[in-house]
């Protein structure tokens, strides 16, 4: 079917095309050295002074206030690495630009007389040329989660938004291109695009992960959500890719859903469909594995077919 940029999907529509899922069920991962807390809405696996790190999110069953902690593995196990300081942030995540590493995460912003009730969030991001020596320089908008930085084919800055509300509905998702990190700015991020018509009015979703195409394109791993009739929230892992100049956009395609993981805990009733995309990792033969948070409790992987290459080979 010919792919209009007036075309909206919904989650239905995507879920028909995705059709029964992965032939293969992905795989827990283990954490240990977490207090009983759970760990979930993980980064993918990157390397840090020649240790394999995963970031993610180490929380309370009956709280969402959380810490972000890097884990080293150790066999099959992953353990809060003993030189790294943890971070009071939810759902991190990381980039190269520069050959710096780029990592950040949501800060969630308390009620001051109800400590107990978040308000509001930004999203923190720190720099530096590995995990011991991040600074924090650049703070997002409030009321943003999902902001994102990728270093461009010309060495600009690709900025990926999702304002709420007014501008953004639910959330939506945006883009715009400043010349270097220190051009970026909250004005700027709240001014930036939107990709028209990418969800319903009673959908949202966001990026979680840009990758650099060969083509000089964006790749983007990201999510989209809904509720059904009696409250339940439903999360996809969805993938879609554009061009940074003109915002040409492909279609939304569904890469993963909660079903082509195991059966596992949830952090509340509504929660149980739902999975977020951490990062994913190309890999050679045509195949990449896909990252995930699930249900607010617990973090899987999975092997899948590469979703970016049908992008490159077009």
């Amino acid at each position: 079917m010919q792919f209009e940029q007036n075309d909206i999907q919904t989650t239905l529509s995507l879920l028909e095309q995705y059709g029964k899922g992965n032939a293969l069920k992905g795989t827990k991962l283990r954490f240990e050295g977490t207090g009983g807390k759970d760990v979930y809405n993980i980064t993918a696996p990157f390397i840090d002074r020649g240790e394999q790190i995963i970031a993610g999110r180490l929380e309370g069953r009956e709280t969402e206030y959380s810490e972000v902690v890097f884990f080293r593995q150790e066999q099959d196990v992953w353990v809060p690495h003993p030189d790294y300081p943890s971070y009071e942030l939810q759902d991190p995540f990381f980039t190269l630009i520069n050959g710096e590493l780029i990592f950040g995460g949501v800060r969630v912003i308390p009620d001051p007389l109800y400590p107990e009730h978040i308000v509001s969030w930004v999203t923190q991001f720190y720099r530096g040329k590995d995990i011991a020596s991040l600074r924090a320089f650049l703070k997002g908008p409030y009321h943003m989660k999902d902001l994102r930085l990728i270093e461009l084919a010309d060495g600009e800055i690709g900025v990926l938004t999702r304002p709420q509300g007014l501008k953004g509905g639910r959330g939506s998702i945006g883009f715009y291109k400043a010349r270097s990190l220190a051009d970026i700015t909250r004005e700027d991020i709240e001014a930036a695009p939107l990709f028209e018509n990418q969800f319903a009015l009673e959908e949202w979703g966001g990026a979680n992960e840009p990758h650099l195409l060969a083509d000089g394109r964006i790749g983007v791993l990201g999510h989209i959500a809904s509720f059904d009739g009696s409250g339940q929230r439903h999360y996809y892992a969805v993938t879609f890719a554009f061009d940074p100049d003109t915002l040409e956009r492909t279609p939304l395609k569904i890469i993963a859903r909660r079903s082509d993981f195991p059966e596992g805990d949830s952090k509340r009733a509504d929660l149980v469909d739902v999975i977020f995309s951490g990062g994913l990792v190309r890999k050679t033969g045509g195949l990449a594995e896909l990252y995930v948070g699930a249900s607010d409790a617990e973090a899987y992987r999975i092997e899948i077919s590469d979703p970016f290459l049908e992008y490159e080979q077009r």
